[in-house]
């Protein structure tokens, strides 16, 4: 009890003193520390000035070797991507011509190559002691859509009584997700490619004859910087993917204005033609100076707003605007099919005189077929333009419609029959051929008769039809012969003869 009251007593007397000193420093520590700060001097504020614009600079040139950083590798990157679609377009545009018959020459060859589209190159390689090429070349076309054309149509073509082969380059490599990723982006389009055009021709002669299969988006020719006329070739994009499978079907090898149309499913996206006409650096820019400075304080600034607030950060971290963070991942493009070129061989009569004159011939046949619909002549035999052809028929509109699809219906009639299971591969001989023409001599006028070897697949042992061609003059004789020869019985085969569609033989398409 006396401790208790002790240290009650002590403690109260030291907080009696305590309060005592307070009085008496209080007034002194008021004298010794002043309320505000003395302002600075004229050398202080220079100083001070100095060490913010130091600090400003050496910010700016943190960001200013970032964005350089940045930019270098976003030019790398790009210019990378641009290269590799570069070679995936130039391989795109390249054929293979093999089997090339020695006395060919190369004029020939590029002139029965060139209704496909606009040629870039062509290498043929020559022996330097004979001077003859070595029997293959290389075309290069100057858009994909001509290559691809030109594989599908010229595989079984013949040059000079000898039958070519054409294919697509196979060093395709590192390209091929490339050329897998255009063929799917141009599913997205409905788009054909139509090559061969005749001079005259522009597009609204074109437009008005291919709406009859739909109705068009775009019709795009490709003009000469200089001359400002078209080259030869144009994309036309309708509304409907059916419309553009018609009109590749039908319009394909139309005679219009005296030339055949080649048509066909355009392959790539639109602008593919204009990544082709660009270098792959074309589209790197070094940014100037000034304007790297000026995006350097800007960003800087933006950084410190950025410090000030973080939650400002994380969203746009979230959204994706901060540079380095990487949005959601593109989808894998899926692969695309091209159609393989189909083993083939081709025997029979071939007319004298080399390409040229086969060519010819093929023209004059069409010539005959397509110009006239009940006895009257729709196109006249030389080249004129489509107002030129109009002027004489005077049709418009509707009338117009009518009378394309017309033409186009007749493709079902032909003077062509073909006659499957009369033979096996091994019963082709010499004697073959003439045999086939003398029996079917007693019908009508035969004017070609073609044995066709297909192989029915890609295998090493895969099975090969022997198909046999005959042309007759005129629709009358052939379907004489295909009455008299349908299901009738050949050294223990019967055979099958039904009509075979002229259009398709005469652009040597005999896979059908």
């Amino acid at each position: 009890m006396k401790l208790c009251c002790f240290l009650t007593e002590t403690g109260h007397t030291f907080s009696v003193e305590l309060k005592q000193i307070s009085k008496i420093m209080n007034p002194l520590l008021a004298q010794m520390i002043p309320q505000t700060l003395p302002p600075l001097t004229t050398s202080q504020r220079a100083a001070l000035e100095r060490a913010k614009k130091y600090a400003m600079e050496q910010s700016i040139q943190d960001v200013l070797l970032k964005q350089t950083i940045q930019h270098q590798q976003q030019q790398m990157t790009s210019m990378q991507g641009a290269a590799q679609k570069q070679r995936a377009l130039a391989i795109m545009c390249r054929v293979y011509v093999g089997s090339i018959y020695y006395d060919i020459a190369q004029s020939m060859v590029q002139e029965a190559f060139t209704p496909f589209g606009p040629i870039k190159s062509m290498d043929m390689s020559f022996d330097p002691i004979t001077g003859k090429h070595k029997g293959y070349c290389f075309i290069d076309y100057e858009i994909p859509e001509a290559a691809h054309l030109a594989a599908e149509q010229m595989m079984i073509a013949q040059l000079g009584g000898r039958t070519i082969k054409v294919g697509r380059p196979s060093n395709i490599g590192q390209a091929q997700p490339i050329i897998d990723q255009l063929a799917s982006e141009s599913n997205n389009y409905n788009r054909i490619y139509v090559a061969s055009i005749h001079p005259d021709l522009e597009e609204s002669d074109l437009r008005s004859v291919f709406q009859a299969f739909g109705k068009i988006l775009s019709c795009q020719m490709d003009r000469d910087f200089v001359t400002r006329r078209h080259r030869g070739y144009a994309f036309i994009e309708y509304e409907l993917k059916q419309s553009c499978q018609d009109a590749v079907a039908s319009m394909n090898m139309f005679d219009l204005g005296g030339q055949y149309l080649r048509v066909g499913q355009a392959i790539t996206p639109p602008n593919t033609h204009f990544d082709l006409l660009s270098a792959p650096g074309a589209g790197n820019s070094t940014l100037p100076p000034a304007a790297a400075l000026a995006a350097a304080a800007a960003t800087s600034k933006i950084m410190a707003q950025e410090a000030a607030n973080p939650l400002l950060a994380a969203r746009k971290a979230a959204a994706g605007l901060v540079p380095g963070i990487q949005g959601p991942a593109l989808l894998k493009q899926p692969t695309a099919v091209f159609a393989a070129n189909q083993p083939g061989v081709v025997t029979g009569v071939t007319p004298a005189g080399g390409a040229s004159y086969f060519f010819q011939q093929q023209q004059n046949n069409m010539n005959r077929l397509n110009s006239q619909v009940n006895g009257k002549d729709l196109l006249p035999t030389g080249a004129q333009t489509l107002s030129q052809q109009e002027a004489g028929l005077n049709i418009s509109g509707s009338s117009q419609r009518h009378l394309v699809m017309q033409k186009l219906m007749r493709k079902e009639e032909s003077q062509v029959m073909v006659m499957r299971n009369m033979v096996t591969v091994e019963d082709l001989d010499e004697d073959l051929e003439a045999e086939v023409t003398e029996e079917c001599g007693k019908f009508g006028s035969v004017e070609r008769v073609v044995i066709y070897q297909e192989k029915q697949g890609e295998e090493e042992n895969a099975e090969v039809i022997v198909k046999i061609f005959v042309e007759f003059s005129n629709l009358a004789e052939c379907e004489k012969a295909v009455m008299a020869l349908n299901n009738r019985w050949f050294g223990g085969n019967k055979v099958t003869a039904t009509h075979y569609s002229y259009q398709r033989y005469s652009a040597n398409d005999l896979t059908g």
